[in-house]
């Protein structure tokens, strides 16, 4: 008998007919002979819709009241379900995030799960049951509650997964697994059979909206096989897993992008030790994630700073950044939103000298000009301007032959 773990998104669930459907191929899984936990999502916009209702009363919600609000959305979810697999004659209950035992941080909004205490679960699943979690929240110590961020459902699926030691965690999707870009910007884009964690983590920090990153992250470090299927169809999906014998020629697996983000650069930065620190403490103190970084080579004891956030981020990053401006002795910032970043991914890029300079030849035969490159041992990342992303993704994908 199998341990699996199933989440499933907000599209999956959308409206009681789908809901209906999930019920149905949660059943099927158990009727084959396995042990069922069911993660879901809120449904369709509903996270989008208390948002909404949040910012009529005030733009300023409390953390805590704002948590208690969303969190709503799950528990929706996980009820409508429970009773779609009940009317179907099989047993289901359905556990909140604090009943499923998911520890988190003290961190409203972005919180991190901190230990799973499965008993609950493993009781249930002992007498026959089909437990379904809601997705996304979890529970302080002092018993409040928390959500963990966009993409939440999947991190929680995951670290239940690893405290179950589950045979298998499936993350249904409204696409069938992952692509070498995404198809509604390349047609010809092509479904991966599998891709290892280190690839699909990159991909899912770039741009590729399939799986949230922490999720992939605690999969790696769990060694929890993931497979990326569609809710809509029994098409075979992608295996995310780490084997020996997995396939590294490829030089590049896939090409992300992120419309998601905004760019600044500090202008005449004193070029002394102590200044990188002070700005991006600050900025990790308003919990503000910076992923590239650039730093230009220092002119007359100064230098300019460049780095990249979401765009989410950008007025409280102003904020903060003109603060330590003034503290530092920088003269002046700029910020632009309207970039977006290409990334190309492959672990057969270590071992393949050249990737890089095949990637800005695509892009300045279309013409696209660079602002900011950052590497790594299996990925290389640009910011253009966002006007050229559907451009620069599909002169990538067909420089790297992955139209075929």
């Amino acid at each position: 008998m199998a341990l699996i773990v199933q989440k499933f998104g907000g599209s999956s669930v959308a409206n009681p007919e789908r809901i209906k459907n999930v019920a149905q191929r949660v059943v099927k899984t158990f009727e084959a002979g396995n042990q069922v936990v069911v993660v879901v999502s809120a449904m369709g916009d509903t996270t989008d819709d208390l948002i909404d209702l949040a910012k009529q009363i005030t733009d300023s919600p409390s953390p805590r009241e704002y948590d208690l609000l969303l969190a709503t959305g799950e528990q929706i979810s996980i009820a409508l379900l429970t009773m779609a697999i009940q009317k179907l004659g099989y047993k289901a209950t359905a556990l909140t995030g604090s009943q499923a035992g998911i520890l988190t941080s003290d961190n409203y909004n972005k919180a991190r799960i901190l230990n799973i205490d499965s008993t609950r679960i493993l009781k249930e699943l002992k007498q026959g049951q089909i437990v379904v979690v809601a997705g996304f929240q979890g529970y302080r110590a002092d018993g409040e509650i928390t959500t963990l961020g966009r993409g939440g459902s999947d991190t929680t699926a995951v670290a239940l997964a690893a405290a179950l030691k589950a045979d298998l965690c499936e993350i249904y999707t409204d696409v069938d697994g992952v692509y070498s870009a995404d198809p509604r910007l390349v047609p010809k884009a092509q479904k991966l059979a599998k891709i290892s964690y280190d690839e699909m983590l990159e991909l899912a920090s770039l741009g590729a909206v399939v799986l949230q990153p922490r999720s992939v992250e605690l999969a790696k470090q769990y060694a929890v096989k993931l497979m990326v299927r569609s809710s809509f169809s029994e098409n075979a999906g992608t295996l995310v897993w780490e084997e020996s014998n997995m396939e590294k020629d490829m030089i590049v697996t896939g090409v992300a992008h992120d419309l998601n983000t905004a760019k600044m650069t500090i202008f005449d930065v004193p070029d002394i030790p102590g200044i990188a620190f002070t700005l991006f403490s600050a900025l990790a103190e308003e919990q503000i994630n910076v992923d590239m970084i650039i730093q230009s080579n220092s002119r007359n004891e100064y230098n300019d700073i460049s780095f990249t956030i979401e765009k989410a981020d950008i007025k409280k990053a102003i904020e903060i950044v003109e603060k330590v401006k003034k503290q530092i002795g920088a003269q002046k910032i700029t910020f632009d939103e309207e970039v977006a970043k290409v990334s190309i991914v492959g672990a057969g890029m270590i071992s393949h000298p050249g990737v890089a300079a095949k990637m800005f030849e695509a892009l300045a035969k279309d013409n696209i000009n660079i602002q900011l490159i950052s590497t790594s041992e299996i990925k290389v990342s640009c910011i253009i301007d966002s006007k050229d992303v559907e451009k620069a993704v599909r002169a990538i994908h067909t420089a790297f032959g992955l139209d075929k």
